[in-house]
């Protein structure tokens, strides 16, 4: 029976989770997601790989459940700090700054790599967690698309074609071969020259903190 070291055993559980989820997040990122080990995390986590079975039965759940923790803490993020009363552009390119301050803080594998080192299942379920950031941004566009300020794309498909342009920064952003403020200029800038919007308009929401409003409240 392994000690308690909380008041409850439901407590002892999230905060052992939760030890087990920081240890993967450090494997991760000094030896990668294919050379991480079950033993490695229990060794990281400080349990047994018995105990460590208790929580996740194998690799692929570990992984999944940890995917699943960074993604709904993004999208709290992004619920929480989305500038409102702004222009759909100027929330797209919040949305865009978010996604890549995401990947400095957690320099991971994107989704669909993940999925195909852990087989088909796992990319189904991957594909489920990443779900509501795809539908926050195909809102921003659908937004957009009313308000005149984007030309009339589909939005789900243009939703993946910017994260797509998001992910394709991955390895410059994190090797440091161009930098955070860099990257986002770049992706915002293509993807709305791409809707449809001006360049004095882009010029403006980049040279502008994100948020910032004019007298007429949107930029």
């Amino acid at each position: 029976m392994p000690k308690i070291t909380a008041p409850t055993i439901a407590a002892h559980r999230a905060r052992t989770r939760e030890r087990i989820m920081e240890a993967v997040d450090e494997l991760i990122r000094t030896q990668g997601i294919d050379r991480v080990s079950m033993t490695d995390v229990a060794n990281s986590a400080g349990l047994t790989r018995t105990a460590l079975y208790n929580y996740f039965p194998d690799k692929p759940a570990l992984l999944l459940a940890f995917t699943e923790q960074v993604n709904i803490a993004f999208v709290e993020r992004y619920r929480r700090e989305l500038p409102s009363g702004v222009s759909a552009a100027r929330r797209l390119s919040a949305f865009v700054r978010l996604q890549l301050e995401g990947i400095m803080a957690h320099p991971h594998p994107p989704a669909a790599e993940l999925g195909a080192s852990l087989g088909p299942d796992a990319y189904q379920a991957l594909a489920a967690h990443v779900a509501p950031m795809q539908r926050l941004l195909t809102e921003i566009l659908e937004e957009g698309t009313l308000a005149g300020e984007f030309d009339s794309l589909p939005a789900e498909h243009t939703a993946r074609l910017t994260l797509s342009m998001v992910g394709s920064q991955r390895l410059p952003l994190v090797s440091g071969e161009i930098d955070l403020d860099e990257t986002h200029a770049l992706v915002t800038r293509f993807v709305l020259r791409a809707l449809g919007v001006v360049t004095e308009t882009v010029d403006t929401i980049l040279l502008k903190p994100t948020g910032t409003t004019t007298q007429g409240g949107r930029v």
